[in-house]
C-alpha cells in the first residue's frame, strides 16, 4: 500500500515532494482541496512564489537538505481554497520514497469564521492547545507514521511496521484487541492516557511496552505520540508516530534507578543497605525482590554440606501476596546453589504458577504458586570472587518474565551497590568479632550461698555501635564477692579490645588486693591502664560485699566516672549510691588521681543494680529522667516475689529499636541460695 492510499481519504493534507526542488509527485484529495494551484509535476519554488507563502517553501527545505522534520504555523498564510479557511499547521518530514530522498508535506486547516464546523480537530476551538497538540506530534523523528480506524486497523503511512525502530504491532495480524499488546503493567495507566486523549483533554504522548511482532513473550519500549481525526465530534481516525525508545527507556531507568540506590552508600547498617536496593526495583523492573545474606560465606562447603541464607530484605509490589516466614537460617534450593558456585545471574521462566519446585526451597516454591509467578532471577553478590548475598527477583501475577535489557539494569544496580555493601559487610565482621570477643569475658556469676547473682549483656541494635561495657563478678578469698562493671569509650573494635584489657586486669587485680579495698584496686588498674592501654577514658564502678550475718551484707565501694548503682532494700525507698561527695574521674584520664571508696549495709532481700550508661540514657531526654525511670522500674520488679533475678535484669532491657548504645547489667540480691543457670 502506498502512502496516498492510506491518505487518500483523510482530512489532513497530505502530498509527496521528491528531488532538491521539491517537485510535487503524489497527493491527496485534502492536498488539492487546500493547494488547488500546485500542480503535479511542478516544483516548490514556482508553486509557493508568492511572499506569504516563503515560510512553508523554507520548512520543504529543511527537510530536504537537512533531513530534519519541520513544524511550522502558517496562521495567517493564504490559499487557494473555501473562504474563510487558513492554514493551520504544516509539516515537513523526510522520507525515503520510490523516488529517493522525498519531502512528505503535511498541512491542517481549521475554520476562521466562529460557529463553522471544524475540519482538524473537532474536539476544540483553543487554537493555541490545537497547535501545542501538533507541536509535540511532530517534535521528534518519526521513524514511523501510522494511521488507525476506530475499529483498530492499523497501517503505516511512512515506514512500515515492524522495522527496528518501530515495531508498532498488528493486531488484526493475532486476531487480538489493540490493548493486549500493550504490557500487562502499562495497559492500565496506557489506556487511560489514551481515553484522555480521544476526549480532547490531552496529547497521547507516551513510551510504553508493546509486544513485539510476531513474539508473544517478547515486549520493546516504544515512543507512541498520536492524536484523533474528528469530524462533527465523531472520530473518524487516528494518526501518530512510532519510534524506538528501548535505548532511552534503559538510559533514563538507569539514571533513576541508581539515584535510588545511592542512599545505600550511607546505610547505618546492611538491612538499610538491602532495603534501599529492594524499594529501588520494585515494581519499575520486578514483582517480588528478596536479599539473602549467606551464612559464613567464608567458609568453604563440602560436597553434601547445604547451604544456608537470613533473609535481610524484601520488596513486594501491590497485589503480590506476603512472603511466608521462614527460620532465620534455612536451606537454599538448587538453583541458589547454583548462583552461588558459578557467581552468575540464572533466569528460569515458567507458566503462571508452575515453578520448577526441584530448583527452589520448599516455601519458596509454594509461594510462587500462590504468586502466580512467572519467573525466578537470582543475582549472585560478589565480593572479592565470593558470593555473600544473593538477589532474588520475581514476576508475579501472571505478568511477563523480564527481558534481558531488564535482566541487565536489576544486575548494574546491585552492582552500584557493590561499594557501600562491601562496607557494611566489613563493619558487621567487625561487630561479630567485638561481640564475640566481648562475650568471651562476659562470663556467667558464680554461685554465692546466701545471695543470687543475674547478669545480662546486650549489644547496640546497629552495626555502627559496638560498644566497650563489660560486667564482672568472682569470689576473692575470705569469702567476699567483687563486682565490677565498666565502660571504655569509643564503639569500635578497638574499644572492645581495650575493654578486654581493662577488665581482665581489674578482675586479676581484685583477686590479689584482698583487704585493700575497691579505692585501692582502682588507683592500681588506673595507673597500669595509662602505661599499657590506649584506652582514651575508662569508667569503672567496683564493689566488694562480705557477708555479716543474718543474711545482711555490707557494700564497700569505689567509683571512677560511672553511673552510681542502685540499691534496692525489701522495704523502703530504693536510692542511688554515690561513692563520695566529690565523684571520682574516670581511668586513664590523669595521673596518680586519689581515689576514694564508701561504706552502705546490703539488708536481707535487697537488691543492688549496677548497670551501665546505655540503660539510663535516652535521646532528646535528660540523664536524670532515666535514672528515676529505672528505679522506678527496677523496684516494681524486685519486690514481685516470684520475679527471679534473671528475669528481672532481661525485662530492665530496652526494647530493640531504643537501644542506641549497648547496655550491661548485673544485680546482686541477698537473702537467696538459688542455683545458677
Amino acid at each position: 500500500m502506498s502512502v496516498f492510499e492510506s491518505f487518500e481519504e483523510a482530512d489532513v493534507a497530505a502530498a509527496l515532494l521528491t528531488g532538491p526542488r521539491h517537485r510535487l509527485v503524489q497527493h491527496n484529495r485534502a492536498f488539492g482541496e487546500l493547494f488547488g494551484f500546485w500542480r503535479d509535476g511542478q516544483e516548490a519554488g514556482v508553486a509557493l512564489a508568492g511572499a506569504g507563502l516563503r515560510p512553508v517553501l523554507r520548512a520543504l527545505d529543511r527537510a530536504g537538505t537537512d533531513r530534519s522534520p519541520a513544524l511550522l504555523d502558517a496562521s495567517g498564510v493564504t490559499a487557494h481554497g473555501p473562504p474563510g479557511h487558513r492554514f493551520w499547521v504544516v509539516s515537513c518530514l523526510p522520507v525515503t520514497s520510490p523516488h529517493g530522498a522525498s519531502v512528505l508535506m503535511l498541512a491542517l486547516k481549521v475554520p476562521e469564521e466562529p460557529g463553522s464546523a471544524a475540519v482538524i480537530p473537532a474536539v476544540t476551538t483553543d487554537h493555541g492547545a490545537d497547535l501545542a497538540r501538533y507541536e509535540a506530534l511532530h517534535s521528534a523523528v518519526p521513524q514511523v507514521v501510522w494511521r488507525m480506524t476506530p475499529q483498530g486497523d492499523v497501517s503505516a503511512l511512512v515506514g512500515s511496521l515492524g522495522d527496528t525502530g518501530g515495531g508498532l504491532w498488528h493486531p488484526r495480524q493475532s486476531g487480538l484487541s489493540w490493548m493486549d499488546a500493550v504490557h500487562p503493567k502499562d495497559r492500565s495507566w496506557f489506556a487511560g492516557q489514551w481515553a484522555a486523549t480521544a476526549r480532547g483533554d490531552a496529547l497521547l504522548d507516551a513510551v510504553v511496552r508493546i509486544r513485539r511482532a510476531g513474539d508473544s513473550a517478547g515486549y520493546r519500549h516504544v515512543k507512541v505520540i498520536a492524536v484523533p481525526v474528528l469530524r462533527h465530534g465523531e472520530l473518524q481516525e487516528w494518526i501518530g508516530t512510532v519510534a524506538d525508545a528501548e535505548v532511552q527507556w534503559r538510559r533514563q531507568t538507569r539514571d533513576r534507578l541508581l539515584k535510588r540506590t545511592a542512599a545505600a552508600a550511607s546505610a547505618p547498617d546492611l538491612p538499610e543497605a538491602f532495603a534501599t536496593t529492594a524499594c529501588a526495583v520494585v515494581p519499575d523492573l520486578v514483582d517480588a525482590f528478596v536479599v539473602f545474606q549467606l551464612r559464613y560465606p567464608e567458609h568453604t562447603r563440602s560436597g553434601g554440606e547445604a547451604l544456608r541464607a537470613t533473609r535481610a530484605q524484601t520488596a513486594l509490589a501491590t497485589g503480590v501476596p506476603r512472603l511466608p516466614p521462614i527460620a532465620d537460617d534455612f536451606t537454599l534450593g538448587a538453583l541458589a546453589e547454583t548462583v552461588i558456585d558459578s557467581r552468575r545471574t540464572e533466569l528460569v521462566t515458567f507458566p503462571p504458577g508452575e515453578p520448577p519446585k526441584a530448583l527452589m526451597s520448599g516455601p519458596s516454591a509454594d509461594w510462587m504458586v500462590q504468586a502466580r509467578a512467572t519467573s525466578l532471577a537470582i543475582v549472585p553478590v560478589v565480593l572479592d570472587e565470593q558470593t555473600v548475598a544473593l538477589a532474588a527477583a520475581a514476576t508475579c501475577l501472571g505478568n511477563p518474565p523480564p527481558d534481558d535489557a531488564e535482566l541487565g539494569l536489576l544486575e548494574e544496580v546491585l552492582y552500584s551497590v557493590r561499594d557501600p555493601l562491601r562496607r557494611a559487610l566489613e563493619l558487621q565482621s567487625v561487630r561479630h568479632t567485638a561481640l564475640v570477643l566481648q562475650r568471651s569475658f562476659l562470663t556467667t556469676p558464680p554461685h554465692v550461698d546466701g545471695a543470687e547473682l543475674a547478669a545480662v549483656y546486650q549489644p547496640a541494635s546497629t552495626t555502627a555501635e559496638i560498644g566497650g561495657d563489660w560486667y564482672d563478678a568472682i569470689v576473692v578469698p575470705g569469702g567476699a564477692v567483687a563486682l565490677s562493671i565498666g565502660d571504655v569509650a569509643g564503639h569500635d573494635l578497638d574499644a572492645a579490645t581495650q575493654m578486654t584489657k581493662a577488665s581482665s586486669m581489674l578482675r586479676a587485680l581484685a583477686y590479689a588486693d584482698g583487704p585493700a579495698g575497691p579505692a585501692h584496686t582502682l588507683s592500681r588498674l588506673d595507673h597500669v591502664l595509662q602505661g599499657v592501654s590506649t584506652a582514651p577514658l575508662v569508667t569503672a564502678l567496683h564493689i566488694v560485699l562480705r557477708p555479716t550475718g543474718d543474711r545482711a551484707w555490707s557494700v564497700t565501694l569505689s567509683n571512677a566516672g560511672h553511673p552510681p548503682p542502685l540499691l534496692i532494700p525489701a522495704d523502703g525507698p530504693p536510692r542511688y549510691l554515690y561513692g563520695s561527695l566529690t565523684p571520682d574521674p574516670p581511668l586513664c584520664v590523669a595521673p596518680d588521681v586519689e581515689r576514694h571508696h564508701a561504706h552502705h549495709e546490703l539488708a536481707e532481700g535487697g537488691t543492688l543494680l549496677l548497670y551501665t550508661d546505655g540503660l539510663i540514657e535516652v535521646a532528646g531526654t535528660d540523664i536524670s529522667d532515666g535514672m528515676r525511670h529505672l528505679a522506678d522500674q527496677a523496684t516494681t520488679l524486685a519486690r514481685d516475689p516470684g520475679m527471679p533475678l534473671t528475669d528481672l535484669v532481661n525485662t530492665l532491657l530496652p526494647p530493640p529499636h531504643e537501644r542506641a548504645d549497648d547496655v550491661a547489667i548485673l544485680a546482686f540480691r541477698t537473702g537467696s541460695h538459688r542455683r545458677r543457670a
